[in-house]
């Protein structure tokens, strides 16, 4: 039976908890702040990134972003089981199109984990269209599966072997590295960015194994905690804002009431 935990409180403090009662986690899903919410130029555009989401943590300068995700990492080395996975949806915005990828460099130079594969996510549609001259419309989003390095050939996935050779070699079945799935579970006034609980579905389905505790450190409106909720996983999720706890509270209660 899934067990769903909800943390009003920094990330930090929820693996602090957890390092403290020995919790480990056999994977950690999230899609973080992108730091992408400090270089708006007009007033109309700064308000649109203040007003994605009820507390606003999205503006650090690109040197203090990479200390935090450093920091991040080091958290989910204390909490993250052996082979353990960590599927990490980010972006980039037009202002800054360098942050993601020297954070993911940052990630493998000074960290003990590496990037073992890129999932190429897909949405359904692709607004808002990008206005520029030449910058393209991005419909997809990149979910990089983090492992550390010395697990790099044993962490965990559920790809199924398919067959068997004479001299006893598995041939495994094909998984791509590209899904397709909705943009997100429906904006809400708290929250205008919400998760997608059908990626999560899809990508839990490749890595969390049967009874899997799944940590989301960035937990927003809980679209990760319904989706562990459905498959019969237990969830811990971190969450600053309050507010949003309480929506992902009711909104469970809600699925629950549903499922009976």
């Amino acid at each position: 039976m899934s067990k769903i935990k909800f943390f009003n409180e920094n990330c930090f403090e929820t693996m602090n908890k957890m390092v403290k009662y020995n919790q480990k986690v056999d994977v950690v899903l999230t899609s973080p702040p992108y730091n992408t919410g400090r270089t708006g130029k007009t007033q109309r555009s700064i308000d649109n990134y203040e007003n994605r989401y009820d507390i606003h943590l999205d503006d650090m300068s690109d040197e203090e972003y990479l200390k935090w995700t450093n920091d991040l990492f080091n958290g989910y080395d204390s909490v993250l089981k052996e082979n353990g996975v960590i599927l990490y949806n980010i972006s980039y915005g037009n202002e800054n199109p360098n942050i993601m990828w020297l954070t993911m460099a940052n990630i493998i130079n000074s960290t003990k984990f590496m990037v073992a594969d890129c999932i190429i996510w897909k949405k359904r549609s692709a607004l808002p269209n990008n206005v520029s001259h030449n910058k393209l419309t991005r419909i997809t989003e990149f979910v990089f599966v983090i492992c550390r390095k010395e697990e790099y050939k044993t962490f965990n996935s559920n790809k199924q072997i398919k067959s068997v050779s004479d001299r006893g070699q598995n041939f495994y079945e094909n998984i791509f590295n590209f899904v397709e799935a909705k943009n997100n579970d429906g904006s809400c006034k708290l929250n205008k960015a919400t998760y997608s609980s059908d990626l999560c579905e899809k990508l839990l389905s490749m890595y969390a194994q049967p009874n899997s505790i799944v940590y989301d450190s960035f937990m927003g409106t809980g679209t990760t905690a319904i989706t562990c909720e459905k498959m019969g996983f237990t969830c811990f999720g971190s969450e600053l804002s309050k507010a949003q706890v309480e929506f992902s509270e009711n909104r469970l209660e809600e699925f629950r009431k549903n499922k009976e």
